[in-house]
């Protein structure tokens, strides 16, 4: 069991996605269950960016990918990091973002999914991401970590993507218990924050940042389930007194 997601600016602008937008790729999500998603969502959105994560069986992989980049451009309103995909690594661009990572083959299913964005292609983007899956790595509770920004070119059953342009990362991460989401996203978050620029929002939060800066959101997916994590950790970080 494997849970994938990829992420897209495909928004006709680079501040925000339309309301519009994510309406119609949520409208489209039970495709992927026809295709054999056990589960899937719209989980993020992050400036310009929208990620589409779902749960399917290994087998599935390749189609189930599909099915997520046939969503993404059927209701792209700009062809943008679609346009970076290509059956020949040699000619592929900036493109798609795509993470995957094992899941417990019995029981419930939960993920930890981050998203990037930022307004001007900032170079450092990388290393706020690579700082979360470092993060992540090694913890007792974490079943398995995405591949790190930059070492991953191929999409299965999708196509090939430039291994330097993309300034939109996605990071996934499994865990196998329920109340260890927390303390995961928790040491993902601080470790993401801690990057110069680096600020946290909500889901579907336009980039009203200073340019030279990155965002992030961040999600739990659980059984299915969606949960934007900025919330509650905004109120368990409140400093009280």
């Amino acid at each position: 069991m494997k849970v994938v997601a990829i992420g897209a600016d495909i928004s006709n602008n680079d501040v925000s996605v339309s309301k519009s937008l994510v309406e119609n790729i949520e409208k489209d999500i039970p495709k992927l269950i026809d295709l054999g998603a056990k589960r899937a969502a719209l989980t993020n959105v992050t400036g310009d960016d929208v990620v589409i994560s779902a749960f399917c069986e290994d087998d599935l992989l390749e189609t189930v990918n599909r099915g997520i980049a046939d969503i993404l451009r059927a209701n792209a309103e700009s062809l943008g990091d679609l346009a970076g995909v290509s059956d020949d690594p040699s000619k592929a661009g900036e493109g798609l973002s795509y993470a995957e990572a094992s899941l417990n083959d019995d029981g419930y299913q939960d993920a930890i999914i981050m998203a990037f964005d930022t307004y001007g292609g900032e170079g450092f983007v990388k290393d706020v991401a690579n700082s979360a899956i470092e993060a992540a790595s090694g913890m007792k509770s974490v079943i398995d970590v995405s591949d790190r920004i930059g070492s991953r070119t191929d999409i299965p059953g999708v196509g090939y993507v430039s291994e330097n342009d993309t300034d939109d990362p996605v990071v996934v991460v499994s865990v196998k218990d329920l109340e260890q989401i927390a303390v995961v996203a928790g040491a993902m978050i601080g470790a993401a924050l801690g990057c110069k620029n680096t600020y946290l929002v909500k889901r579907h939060t336009p980039c009203n940042v200073l340019p030279g800066s990155v965002l992030v959101s961040v999600t739990a997916f659980m059984n299915g389930n969606m949960i934007d994590l900025s919330i509650p950790f905004e109120n368990k970080t409140r400093i009280l007194g």
